[in-house]
């Protein structure tokens, strides 16, 4: 299905050629108008040919070329699946320009576009993962909220993996930072956290097992780069945990653990 792929050289800059049958594109995204934190979709290939998209971005012209020559002018692009539920910018006219494809979001999403074709499940949905499953694991951070009362606070997001090349492609949550080198999570996290025990160690256990389960190599992070590595890069994910230590205390501190919750209803 679709025409011969391009070659990395003809690729254009903004289009990356992660794997094989995995694109990353980065984006423009300023805040205030002026300081350009970036922005990515991802392209990512089915066994069954068919190709899906990873959040929404306006392609440039040349972009878009490329995209049509993989995905049959654009007819064998699958879904279009959105993982931010704040990323809406460029929503309209990803849906404009795949019409076919199948259009997921989160409940926002659907709320703040309610005149577009929705896929009834919700990203979030415990069922949205199996949708996928031949392709891609997708986990959503457990201990904060996933769409803040706050929408200055973007730190949850759906993360997708890409089994066969051993990719995250992740919006805010977790962050690389080419001019300094440096993966981190998102500054919002102490303004994410639920507001009650034991959510700090709830997402502290979730980002452990998300990285027992999953051996990444390639890190697309909305903000600010890609990051692509022949080694695990889940060391350096395992630093950027160590590095909010003082924010995780600080919750518990104030809102206590999950295990001092137990024990006092074991009391009464």
């Amino acid at each position: 299905m679709g025409n011969a792929a391009p070659t990395a050289e003809a690729l254009p800059k903004a289009m990356v050629e992660v794997a094989p049958k995995f694109f990353n594109i980065r984006g423009s995204f300023k805040i205030g108008g002026v300081v350009d934190v970036g922005t990515q979709t991802s392209l990512v290939q089915r066994p069954s040919g068919k190709w899906l998209f990873l959040d929404s971005y306006t392609l440039t012209d040349d972009v878009l070329e490329s995209v049509k020559s993989l995905t049959n002018n654009g007819d064998d692009v699958e879904a279009i699946i959105n993982v931010h539920p704040f990323h809406t910018i460029h929503v309209e006219w990803m849906t404009n320009a795949f019409p076919e494809a199948k259009l997921f979001g989160s409940q926002r999403h659907k709320e703040k576009f309610p005149s577009l074709k929705w896929e009834s499940t919700l990203v979030e949905d415990p069922t949205f993962p199996s949708l996928f499953s031949d392709t891609l694991e997708f986990e959503i951070p457990k201990g904060v909220d996933f769409i803040s009362a706050n929408e200055n606070v973007h730190f949850s997001s759906v993360l997708a993996y890409h089994k066969d090349s051993k990719t995250v492609h992740v919006d805010d949550t977790w962050m690389y930072t080419k001019l300094i080198n440096k993966v981190a999570l998102h500054p919002t996290l102490a303004q994410a956290l639920e507001k009650r025990a034991g959510a700090a160690d709830d997402f502290e256990n979730w980002m452990k097992n998300t990285l027992s389960k999953w051996d990444v190599r390639n890190l697309c992070a909305a903000h600010t780069w890609y990051l692509l590595s022949s080694e695990s890069l889940n060391g350096r994910l395992q630093q950027a945990l160590s590095g909010v230590k003082s924010t995780l205390d600080a919750h518990r501190k104030k809102y206590g653990v999950a295990s001092a919750v137990s024990e006092k209803v074991e009391s009464q």
